[in-house]
């Protein structure tokens, strides 16, 4: 598997950048080892067109994307209505285009031999705004005695906002006193550090650097499961399985180019570039809904009111 984050101090990846034609993607760093795998293997098969891909969270790629400044936008949570009206004022529509399924894994340190499982309320109970919950004996009798050290993604990822609505109820609702960052390498780090830490990121980011820190299973309510490929495609990984997606500028989508690359991205024999990146793949239906939804050029959002368990295939269609 690619690694996550190119070692680059600003993690760029800049691909034939002599060349005549040329796109811009940022965003998530969740969606970004999808993008940057398809960018490589676009631009092996057409050298003319320079891709130049970064990460800067779903909402600084968004911001972007409304300026004018890039072309796609990677997101791992469906754009926002104050996004789209940004974009508005500034002439520009998006399309949107799921393109993988992941689910938000909640790791613990390797050495925590007691902690399998949490349920979302306890989840809660330890991340909700003024959490009360300082130790791990406060989240069940019987754990130690020792204080929980979190570490979760800024407030400008799109996982951020997708966890504390799942499990906070709101977006953005959350305690202070944990370690942010964009980077997820960093939440690793953090997270490895200190027997006693609990954070979450992305399931690629999980899948990479399982030999460092541990995955726990979720109880959405219908007991405890682990996040895998098998239980992300099946719903079973419920509230923190979700979708990715890239947001591309309508006013981009007419260049030929950018026409190439989203048509790339979509096609089926390119479907193992997002397995190999640690994401779950859809059926073909829903990549051809895709697909002709950006053909036809369908601009706003089908997702705002999408939530887990839901059809994508469905929210695609407009069903």
């Amino acid at each position: 598997m690619r690694s996550a984050h190119a070692a680059l101090p600003l993690a760029i990846a800049l691909l034939g950048l002599a060349a005549a034609q040329s796109l811009r993607v940022d965003g998530s760093s969740t969606v970004y080892p999808i993008s940057l795998a398809m960018a490589e293997e676009f631009s092996i098969e057409n050298p003319d067109v320079g891709i130049a891909v970064a990460f800067s969270g779903t909402g600084g790629g968004l911001s972007k994307l409304c300026a004018g400044e890039i072309d796609v936008a990677d997101a791992s949570r469906a754009v926002k209505e104050e996004e789209l009206e940004a974009c508005a004022a500034h002439g520009i529509a998006v399309i949107e285009l799921p393109v993988a399924a992941d689910a938000i894994t909640v790791v613990v340190n390797a050495a925590n031999d007691f902690a399998r499982c949490l349920t979302v309320a306890e989840l809660r109970a330890i991340w909700e705004p003024g959490s009360r919950v300082r130790l791990w004996s406060d989240v069940r009798p019987g754990w130690p005695d020792e204080e929980i050290v979190l570490y979760g993604p800024g407030t400008d990822s799109g996982t951020f906002d997708y966890f504390t609505e799942a499990v906070n109820g709101e977006a953005g609702a959350v305690r202070t006193d944990f370690f942010p960052s964009e980077d997820d390498n960093v939440l690793v780090t953090g997270v490895e550090g200190d027997r006693y830490a609990l954070g979450y990121l992305g399931f690629a980011y999980y899948v990479e650097n399982a030999s460092r820190v541990r995955a726990l299973e979720v109880d959405g309510g219908d007991g405890c499961v682990a996040p895998s490929a098998e239980s992300i495609e099946a719903n079973t990984y419920t509230p923190l399985s979700r979708p990715l997606f890239v947001y591309v500028s309508a006013r981009s989508a007419e260049r030929p180019e950018v026409q190439a690359f989203v048509r790339f991205y979509l096609d089926e024999r390119n479907r193992e570039l997002i397995a190999d990146s640690g994401y779950a793949t859809y059926g073909d239906d829903v990549y051809a809904a895709t697909l002709q939804r950006f053909e036809d050029r369908v601009t706003g959002s089908a997702f705002a009111d999408f939530e887990p368990g839901d059809s994508v295939l469905e929210a695609v269609r407009g069903d």
